[in-house]
């Protein structure tokens, strides 16, 4: 006869505990040395435990907490009530926990949806990181800007790493596929950077030894003073081939380059100013000659001959006029020299006996014509023939047209 007992449980004098569970009655404990009721209340406390894990359960399904921390509670609740020693309605239990399992179900897949979908964008994420680093790394390797470059490819590389910490798990092989060819990129581009400033070491050294030559070259011409202007032009020349470098010592040299052509120059400008001041007295000289030589009669071709030789010895003994001046004299007396030598070439060819045969041939010609013609406009009268008498009138006047030029420079 037990001395306690629910409707799910009882305990009997010797303190043997025992549930109803789905109809049968199952040993669950002894508790001897605990009074029937204390007994019989530990056991409901252990069923009140799962029935508050059971809610609990409920609670997060409802919440749609994390499906696979749902799915792992509700697998130990499942385990806890197939045969739980405790006392209270444990089938009710049961059937609450297989009622949300549907719902863990649904949160288990959406969960798997959301995972894929999240490899998905890490792996997109991941992609595109790739691509822009084999971007950089196919650049031509002396076109790069490599201060912008090598901070995108660090910024690049944080968040590869970020990715890593942070995105979704992806399959080991993909993502060591990926990470081959991000390694591989930043290699290359690693290798371009270290090939490129090897090579502008060599050439910042190339172009300070050329410059520093190319300066003691200048300073070298600064005591030759104007004169050495032409030969500085040649400098300047060379040195506009070789690279700018960039660096202080590129501006040193420059300086120092510049600083000579500017002595150079100087010297030549004060010497121009020289010249000019010295040589006023010649321009006036020679703008005298100038007058002189433009009011030549050529009507007599060896007196306008020997006028000009006259001046251009005087003009030789002048000497040098300032140098603005020098294309002004010298084209004006161009000038009535080329003036006299036409005359003299006219003449020649009009006495020319080549000339003078050709001549009298085509005039002979002419004159041929001009009687023929004469005839047909005679006869072309004679008949009234309006037709003839245009057309033989149009060719005999072109004849004699013909005829007037050649007697004219005959």
């Amino acid at each position: 006869m037990s001395l306690v007992e629910t409707g799910f449980g009882r305990v009997d004098d010797n303190g043997n505990i025992y549930v109803v569970d789905s109809g049968v009655e199952r040993l669950i404990g002894s508790q001897p040395e605990l009074s029937p009721e204390n007994a019989l209340a530990l056991y409901v406390k252990k069923y009140d435990d799962l029935a508050a894990s059971v809610r609990l359960l409920e609670q997060r399904v409802k919440a749609k907490a994390d499906a696979k921390s749902i799915n792992k509670s509700a697998e130990k609740i499942i385990a806890d009530l197939k045969e739980p020693m405790a006392i209270g309605d444990l089938a009710s239990l049961r059937e609450r926990v297989t009622a949300v399992q549907e719902g863990i179900a649904s949160l288990l897949a959406e969960s798997v949806e959301k995972h894929a979908e999240e490899v998905k964008a890490a792996l997109i994420a991941r992609e595109e990181i790739v691509l822009q680093a084999e971007k950089i790394a196919a650049q031509d390797p002396q076109k790069t800007n490599y201060k912008v470059a090598s901070a995108k490819m660090l910024e690049l590389f944080t968040s590869w790493q970020a990715l890593q910490k942070s995105s979704a798990k992806v399959s080991k092989k993909v993502a060591d596929d990926l990470w081959h060819r991000f390694s591989k990129a930043r290699n290359t581009f690693d290798s371009h950077k270290r090939s490129y400033f090897s090579s502008q070491d060599a050439l910042v050294k190339a172009s300070k030894n050329a410059k520093s030559d190319l300066v003691a070259k200048a300073e070298a011409l600064v005591v030759k003073g104007g004169d050495a202007a032409v030969a500085y032009r040649d400098l300047l020349a060379a040195w506009k081939t070789l690279p700018k470098t960039k660096t202080k010592a590129d501006d040193s040299l420059w300086a120092k380059f510049k600083a000579a052509g500017d002595a150079i120059y100087a010297a030549k400008t004060a010497k121009v100013e020289s010249d000019n001041i010295a040589f006023a007295a010649n321009l006036k000289i020679k703008l005298e000659l100038l007058d002189e030589a433009e009011k030549i009669d050529v009507s007599n071709l060896d007196s306008a001959k020997t006028a000009m030789k006259n001046i251009q010895a005087r003009w030789e003994k002048a000497g040098k006029v300032p140098r603005d001046s020098i294309r002004k004299v010298d084209d004006r007396l161009k000038a009535v020299e080329q003036k006299i030598k036409g005359i003299e070439q006219e003449n020649w060819r009009k006495t020319d006996p080549a000339t003078i045969d050709r001549t009298n041939s085509v005039r002979s010609q002419l004159e041929s014509s001009i009687a023929k013609l004469e005839t047909e406009l005679a006869q072309a009268q004679q008949s009234n023939d309006a037709g003839k008498i245009a057309k033989a009138t149009e060719a005999l006047e072109t004849k004699k047209a013909w005829l007037a030029v050649v007697i004219a420079n005959g």
